[in-house]
């Protein structure tokens, strides 16, 4: 996710992602079912101009899992919670996971709690069936100063605490400046070590530190075993934009070895793999994202 995924999710707009459930010899080393989804991000502008369509289309292709980011104002993509939750029923797709936006700002300092605006937010994810409540933000500050990094990492595990008590896990995914140095140490390091892995999970973006600084996912799997519940699964092309960042494309047609990195994450850990596209060259959001289906189908997924 690029900063603008992060405007996109204040603004209330929508990810989600579709499931195609994994043969068991692929992941005979996870003790659970590994499935794989579309992040509606993908397909945003569709999901903004008929989202209920847009959601059947994306059934129809083969998905039935879908991960939200149009949580806003109680509202899933503008629909009341039983709406939307009625919705998914009728068209087979179910929701394990969210984005919303999450900070410090949750936090209510005076009562030492979390504000009843937020709580609602982990409410309304647990009625919605949700195993994740997931996180694309981490405040510019806490990327420059360290003890301010300490205290979000510390509220995560607060959040964790909280979401627990409904079935689920506080989640982290990743931006493209986690390999800053603060303390001596790489800025991911520091959310690997503090944040509680009882009670949060981190979903890795195979794709943003590759951009970011070069940093093959297969490494940072390697390094942090067993850390990664949920990647998105993105692939991105040889050449750079003006912003010296990778654009992504249909999984297999880029550089990352996607087919590789998927079995080392599952031997790991991983189960639920959540692809995303956000850049399309000369294909439609909805052309893309059922090739990148497909893909993963001629991988034996």
């Amino acid at each position: 996710m690029k900063t603008s995924r992060r405007t996109f999710v204040k603004s209330g707009a929508m990810i989600a992602l579709g499931t195609a459930i994994l043969p068991r010899s692929v992941f005979a080393a996870s003790a659970k079912r590994v499935e794989v989804g579309l992040q509606l991000y993908s397909v945003r502008e569709d999901m903004k101009i008929d989202p209920k369509g847009s959601l059947k289309k994306i059934a129809g292709m083969g998905y039935k899992v879908v991960e939200h980011a149009g949580y806003a104002d109680g509202k899933f993509y503008g629909f009341e919670p039983s709406e939307f939750k009625k919705i998914l029923k009728d068209l087979d797709l179910k929701m394990y996971s969210g984005h919303v936006d999450f900070g410090m700002k949750a936090w209510d300092a005076t009562k030492k709690d979390f504000t009843d605006t937020w709580k609602q937010t982990v409410e309304d994810a647990a009625y919605m069936g949700q195993k994740f409540v997931i996180t694309p933000e981490l405040d510019e500050n806490a990327q420059k100063n360290y003890d301010t990094l300490l205290k979000v990492i510390d509220l995560w595990n607060k959040c964790g605490e909280l979401c627990q008590k409904h079935g689920m896990k506080f989640g982290y995914h990743d931006d493209f400046n986690e390999n800053a140095i603060l303390n001596n140490m790489k800025l991911y390091d520091i959310i690997m070590k503090y944040s509680d892995p009882k009670l949060t999970i981190q979903q890795f973006d195979i794709a943003n530190l590759y951009n970011a600084a070069g940093t093959f996912p297969m490494d940072l799997i390697k390094n942090y075993p067993g850390r990664f519940v949920s990647l998105h699964v993105k692939d991105v092309l040889k050449e750079k934009n003006k912003e010296n960042m990778h654009d992504s494309t249909i999984l297999g047609k880029g550089v990352l070895n996607v087919k590789d990195v998927l079995a080392l994450a599952i031997k790991n850990g991983a189960w639920l793999m959540i692809i995303e596209q956000e850049s399309y060259q000369n294909e439609s959001p909805m052309e893309c994202v059922k090739d990148d289906l497909l893909a993963m189908k001629k991988w034996g997924y």
